[in-house]
């Protein structure tokens, strides 16, 4: 062969590669689920590779945008919606034995005379007691469609013979405030767990009964708040903030900037406000920590939030399954992006917290380093703010190692708490109730007896469980904290009475109140702050 003739050939080669090369994506990906189907030894189903393909591009792009079926995504759409059809109890297994702790005020169940205490023997007729029934399965039987009866079996202490006992299911509001109350007569206190549909309401309607109360300041707490709605984060915003503010602004794929703005329809503009907040604070709880910092509205205590600056919009598909894709990133009024970064992969991304925890930062204060190019100074007082990975707060505190230590988390999840707990309650109940009337002289005078404590960690010790030794006595005060708040959980209605004993030993949350029973202290924080001189410090 010439030349002439092998230039014209390796020519031909080339181009045909290069057409190759330029074949159409998505006629690829028919080409090769067609081969797979004709060519792999074992028949394979169809709909299970394609909800896979898709779940690998999808894990290819960031750490927040996802996949789900169609029954994730109807899940989902039901957690945030802010309600489920149920009867309205929470309940504990205890061997064989299933009994309700927490009866919801005026939900069905109450109405029905359902009482905490009662064991539940079983439900449209079947007996709950095999093994086969777990947590989810009697939560699945008991939630069901909304004006639909459900027929259970109560066995109620005192009695030898269980009665029988219809409900009917009606929609039962899942809170997104766990929490309001008064702490002292001007300091009250509000837990945000999520923002879902009914968080601009539920904020409103507490905002209004604390202030009927007398409150002139608050704590609002977002530990652990992994965020949700961003309309819902607005609304949250608005109760501080006066109309017209910026909340943030996002900036979609296409470019340009979308503004969001408060709506002038809060009630609590002037009255001296704390933002807890913590590690695992994420999304739309930094649009409204951002925002209030940036305005110099609130005080924010605690540690570095998450860093999610990323906004997923829900994309379906035609088979009900839904795509959740980030669709554009977010910035705080002052322009801070507080997205971390995330181009070593999404494994490495969430191993921040780790981290956190090797480099200190988590347990003293000035471990964190940023570059002045992520300096920002806040809207009103000027105050030095940073980007780049999280929302820094103005007073530091340092984490609880004994709540993330694995000897607390093997503990907890044991059960021997709750079941501990649930016991003590049930065996000595009038004497609890006729020394400790409410829950106020409950929360300030009960304490641990010390044999129940010993009792707690003998069984702890039968489960291999590594708890730490007397002399170590903070570990061990968190222990009879626990427990405390199990007992008041099982003693008291109209509250949640677990987050108010936590409280009592949560260090964020007595340095809120040592912040608003100080107001020197509280203005000097907001005009002169501590983000800015102690990271300037450490800036290199």
């Amino acid at each position: 062969m010439n030349k002439k003739a092998t230039g014209l050939l390796l020519g031909m080669v080339g181009l045909s590669l290069s057409l190759q090369a330029q074949m159409n994506p998505k006629y690829k990906f028919e080409e090769a689920l067609k081969l797979i189907q004709q060519n792999y030894v074992d028949q394979v189903n169809e709909e299970h590779l394609v909800d896979a393909a898709i779940k690998a591009m999808i894990a290819d792009l960031d750490p927040h945008s996802r996949y789900t079926s169609r029954e994730e995504a109807e899940a989902m759409r039901e957690a945030m919606s802010g309600s489920f059809a149920g009867i309205g109890i929470q309940f504990l297994k205890n061997n064989d034995q299933t009994f309700i702790t927490i009866v919801n005020p005026d939900g069905p169940a109450m109405r029905a005379g359902i009482q905490v205490g009662d064991q539940i023997i079983r439900i449209d007729g079947e007996l709950i007691a095999d093994k086969k029934w777990g947590n989810k399965e009697i939560m699945e039987k008991l939630r069901g469609e909304k004006g639909i009866p459900v027929a259970l079996e109560i066995l109620s202490s005192g009695h030898s013979e269980p009665k029988k006992i219809s409900i009917v299911r009606e929609n039962i509001l899942e809170k997104s405030v766990r929490e309001s109350y008064m702490v002292d007569s001007q300091i009250g206190y509000i837990a945000l767990t999520i923002f879902n549909r009914t968080t601009r309401q539920e904020i409103d309607e507490a905002l209004t009964k604390l202030k009927e109360q007398g409150m002139k300041k608050l704590i609002l707490d977002l530990q652990s708040n992994g965020g949700g709605y961003v309309e819902s984060a607005i609304g949250v915003v608005d109760e501080f903030v006066p109309k017209e503010k910026i909340v943030f602004y996002s900036v979609p794929n296409e470019g340009g900037k979308d503004y969001y703005f408060t709506g002038g329809f809060g009630q609590f503009y002037e009255g001296e406000l704390v933002v807890l907040i913590d590690e695992s604070t994420a999304s739309s709880s930094e649009i409204v920590t951002g925002a209030l910092q940036d305005w110099d509205r609130a005080v924010i205590i605690g540690r570095r939030s998450f860093g999610k600056g990323l906004m997923q919009k829900p994309v379906p598909l035609s088979d009900g399954s839904e795509m959740q894709l980030t669709g554009a990133r977010y910035y705080t009024p002052s322009g801070r992006s507080i997205q971390k970064p995330y181009t070593k992969g999404k494994d490495d991304y969430f191993q921040d917290f780790n981290r956190r925890m090797e480099s200190k930062e988590l347990l003293e204060e000035g471990h964190v380093q940023f570059p002045d190019s992520l300096k920002y100074t806040t809207l009103h007082n000027k105050r030095i703010v940073y980007g780049g990975g999280g929302i820094m707060p103005d007073r530091f505190v340092a984490i609880d190692t004994n709540e993330y230590s694995t000897w607390m988390a093997q503990l907890m999840n044991s059960g021997l708490v709750a079941k501990g707990g649930f016991e003590f309650a049930q065996q000595n109940r009038q004497a609890l109730l006729k020394a400790y009337p409410d829950f106020t002289t409950f929360n300030k005078g009960f304490k641990v007896p010390k044999p129940v404590h010993v009792q707690l960690l003998d069984a702890a010790h039968k489960l291999s469980i590594l708890i730490p030794e007397q002399k170590f006595t903070t570990a061990h005060d968190a222990i009879d904290i626990e427990f405390k708040a199990q007992v008041g959980s099982l003693l008291y209605t109209g509250g949640d009475y677990r987050t108010r004993v936590r409280n009592e030993a949560n260090q964020s949350f007595k340095q809120a109140l040592l912040v608003l029973r100080d107001e020197q202290l509280y203005k000097k924080l907001l005009n002169t702050g501590t983000v800015g001189e102690k990271t300037k410090q450490k800036t290199k």
